[in-house]
């Protein structure tokens, strides 16, 4: 018998999910025994003299948590991540900074180097990675999928006591500062993960699900839009499709388990929403909801701000002075959309974290930041405190609320878009 010969789209959706497998794949493994493509590794920086005790790191259930942040961007955003860096960092965090191949190769090196002049806490905590590789993303397709594993897997390898991942783009902005942030989440389990989802699929079953698409950005140099198959696809009875927002706040031991997957459902899912249209907002949703081991460590919602135009656009709507209130009144953690340098930035900044846009947000572990000293403001962490306590402000136990409320109820059930 003849072997059946597939159509020529049929054919590009199977070469396009074995691309993103291998991705995983060969992320998997450079994660447990090869040194990721770094263009600023800072392990590799020359040893800085031991820190004082209290600068030293103390890892553990009495101590608070840690946090690994995935902040992606493109070409033109170096300062928009460097600026979300400063108002994010805390030494017991993880970065790991990625500009897709829509950024030239000199701005990527620009924003390495960034990371290793301008701030000496960045240089003595050596917490702060930069990707070195160029690889295209197209938001609208798997590629940017195949990116956020990639992070998940570097940042497991360069981090072994990190809590949770927090996904965040060039666009995003915090609400609260680390020390806020931390606090809150002592006071949840840490196999908790945060992911907004429903099983109520609407017009998304028919234009996400049943339609198929091929993501060039997977094998092509250049940031590529999806190409639409004129085939369709039925939808599948071995697992329920889940959706919801491409933001989220994994814990450490599911991120574990869809980069390296002790069973086939990370990989079988991978491969079918290789070809699935913004399969960033499906894929952690489906495969969470339908793992007995992770399903009740679930809780609906992603403890972000976002403002939707009536009826919703593909985008929330960005966000200026005229949202302050409502954001802060939100009990999130983190708001986006922002233009880059917009006035609600340095309102954000000044009422918000406490900070100037050249510096860290002052905390325990640099109690000289933002002080004057010989008649000049401190811009710069020049003596560490102590980086195993954090100080909340009100912020901190409104958003400790929250999450302990929110917590309360685990689970994948049915709910509304």
């Amino acid at each position: 018998m003849r072997p059946r010969r597939l159509p020529p789209c049929l054919a590009a959706t199977a070469l396009s999910a074995a691309l993103l497998l291998l991705v995983l794949l060969r992320t998997s493994s450079s994660s447990s025994s090869h040194a990721p493509l770094l263009a600023w590794p800072s392990s590799r920086h020359p040893t800085p003299p031991l820190p004082p005790a209290a600068a030293r790191a103390e890892w553990g259930p009495s101590r608070p948590p840690s946090l690994a942040y995935w902040i992606s961007g493109t070409g033109g955003d170096a300062r928009r991540v460097l600026r979300l860096l400063r108002a994010v960092y805390h030494p017991r965090n993880r970065y790991l900074l990625h500009l897709d191949a829509g950024a030239a190769a000199e701005e990527r090196q620009a924003l390495a180097e960034a990371v290793r002049t301008e701030e000496p806490a960045w240089r003595e905590f050596r917490n702060v990675d930069v990707v070195g590789d160029a690889y295209a993303v197209d938001r609208t397709g798997s590629s940017a999928l195949a990116a956020v594993l990639h992070g998940a897997a570097v940042l497991l390898r360069r981090g072994p006591h990190w809590d949770w991942l927090v996904t965040l783009s060039a666009e995003d902005y915090p609400l609260v500062t680390q020390d806020d942030l931390l606090y809150a989440f002592s006071s949840v389990p840490r196999d908790l993960n945060f992911i907004d989802h429903t099983s109520d699929l609407g017009w998304k079953e028919h234009e996400r699900f049943e339609k198929i698409i091929v993501d060039p950005s997977l094998y092509m140099d250049r940031n590529t839009e999806p190409i639409l198959s004129k085939e369709t696809r039925r939808m599948p009875d071995a697992f329920q499709i889940f959706t919801g927002s491409p933001w989220l706040i994994l814990s450490r031991s599911f991120t574990e388990h869809c980069v390296h997957g002790w069973d086939n459902l990370p990989r079988k899912l991978l491969m079918y929403f290789a070809n699935t249209a913004y399969s960033m907002e499906s894929y952690f949703q489906t495969l969470i909801c339908n793992s007995s081991d992770f399903r009740n460590t679930t809780v609906n919602g992603d403890l972000r701000y976002f403002v939707w135009d009536d009826p919703p656009g593909l985008d929330p709507l960005v966000l200026n002075e005229s949202n302050f209130q409502n954001m802060v009144n939100s009990s999130a953690a983190f708001a986006r959309r922002f233009e880059e340098d917009a006035p609600v930035l340095k309102k954000m900044d000044d009422e918000l974290l406490n900070r100037s846009r050249v510096q860290l947000v002052p905390g325990v572990w640099c109690p000289n930041l933002g002080k004057e000293q010989r008649e000049v403001d401190m811009d710069s962490c020049l003596k560490w405190g102590d980086i195993n306590a954090v100080r909340p402000g009100p912020a901190g136990e409104r958003l400790r609320r929250f999450i302990s409320e929110i917590s309360k109820t685990r689970g994948c059930g049915l709910a509304a878009s």
